[in-house]
């Protein structure tokens, strides 16, 4: 086929495009088409046939679809953040849809007039875009950030599906109250799929909540017995310094903590940070200087910092016992009671270990830090963080109704 025919073929199928799109497949003619493609309508029938099988290959050959799909199967390696590929995936596949409005309308209202074949080009088209899709999901489902009893091709057509089902209604319905906005269905619908059809991987739901606080329990320590705490961390040495500091300026878990390596430190004027690798995925965190209103050093000379410093060691591990071999998580937790020995929370309870990760995460969000943001830094979804939102919330209403009862009246 000579190049003047493709040009003259691609020519006919983007003006078709534009025209069904703008109007409808019903209400465009073969001579509009032929006319904004600058070509004679003999032209159009001797390459399509007729309008349903220039229809035909604007179906087969538009790209969007498959572009979007390949753009999340990219995606998938390195691993990052499931809930945000998924809600832009869909947001992205929505924009694409929402560029031919008539053109959806016109399919789905006209479907049943299409020949068998064009119908079978819509399921081809569909299908392809649940191929990707699934290719991204098993790929993270292998990696371990997720756990179904689905297969990946299931899940796929069910996002797909609910994404088309929301176009539809919002092109043919304008005035439905379902939603607030398309931001309100996308953060639905990626939370239903990723906690209705799916669920996070037992290592991560583990790193968000532990020591027997469930997901609706968040008992944040307040800011004297905290200190009380590093403090007497302190008078047990330098590590015990350093292991406390971390535990309250980094919001990890004890199990992250003793998994740390030394290589896993970064710092320099500007910022401190750690490296969490668990399998199929890795995060950094901050060290945070500041905790609950206190400095403690800086990015370059803090407990942590002294404390790798001072080592005469050899070995690999962040952190060592007292016969100078990597420390357990047991061995953690006695050094946590000796640092806690005698105090109590305001409910009249020893502090847990696990309190000091939920302290972290509740100021970290009165400090101002978002919810997606946070999300980066935990390696937790939004369903286990939105326990700590609302204990932040009801923390920042207590501060601002003291301060009021401060002011004259």
């Amino acid at each position: 086929m000579s190049s003047h025919l493709i040009s003259t073929r691609q020519r006919l199928i983007q003006a078709a495009l534009e025209l069904f799109s703008a109007q409808g497949v019903s209400a465009t003619t073969t001579r509009q088409i032929a006319e904004k493609a600058e070509v004679n309508e003999v032209t159009l029938f001797r390459n399509f046939g007729n309008k349903h099988g220039l229809l035909l290959a604007v179906l087969e050959e538009s790209a969007a679809f498959k572009d979007l799909g390949e753009s999340l199967v990219r995606r998938a390696t390195p691993p990052g953040n499931v809930y945000q590929a998924l809600k832009d995936y869909a947001s992205d596949s929505l924009h694409a849809l929402e560029r031919v409005p008539e053109f959806v309308r016109s399919v789905v209202g006209e479907a049943d007039q299409f020949p068998a074949e064009n119908r079978r080009a819509l399921g081809r088209g569909v299908t392809e875009a649940n191929r990707y899709v699934a290719q991204y999901l098993a790929t993270v489902i292998q990696q371990g950030h997720l756990n179904t009893y689905l297969p990946a091709e299931k899940l796929a057509s069910l996002l797909n599906g609910m994404i088309l089902g929301y176009a539809v209604i919002e092109f043919t319905s304008e005035f439905h109250e379902l939603w607030e906005d398309r931001d309100d269905f996308l953060e639905n619908l990626v939370e239903l799929f990723l906690h209705g059809a799916m669920s996070s991987s037992p290592e991560s739901a583990t790193s968000c909540f532990q020591g027997g606080f469930n997901t609706t329990e968040v008992a944040d320590l307040p800011a004297s017995l905290v200190n009380e705490i590093l403090q007497q961390a302190k008078k047990s040495g330098l590590r015990d310094y350093a292991l406390a500091y971390v535990l309250f300026g980094a919001g990890l878990s004890a199990t992250e903590i003793i998994r740390l390596e030394r290589m896993h430190q970064i710092y320099d004027p500007q910022g401190h940070f750690l490296q969490i690798t668990i399998p199929g995925f890795v995060r950094q965190v901050p060290v945070n200087q500041w905790i609950l209103g206190k400095r403690y050093g800086s990015f370059t000379n803090n407990p942590l910092i002294k404390w790798l410093k001072s080592r005469k060691d050899a070995q690999t591990a962040m952190f060592l016992n007292e016969i100078g071999t990597p420390m357990s998580e047991s061995e953690f937790e006695k050094r946590w009671q000796v640092w806690s020995e005698g105090l109590l929370t305001p409910q009249g309870q020893t502090p847990a270990i696990a309190q000091a990760q939920q302290t972290w995460r509740v100021e970290m969000l009165m400090r101002g830090i978002s919810l997606e943001n946070l999300i980066i830094l935990t390696g937790c979804d939004r369903s286990q963080l939105q326990p700590y939102v609302r204990r932040a919330k009801e923390k920042a209403a207590l501060e601002q109704a003291t301060r009021l009862d401060h002011k004259p009246g």
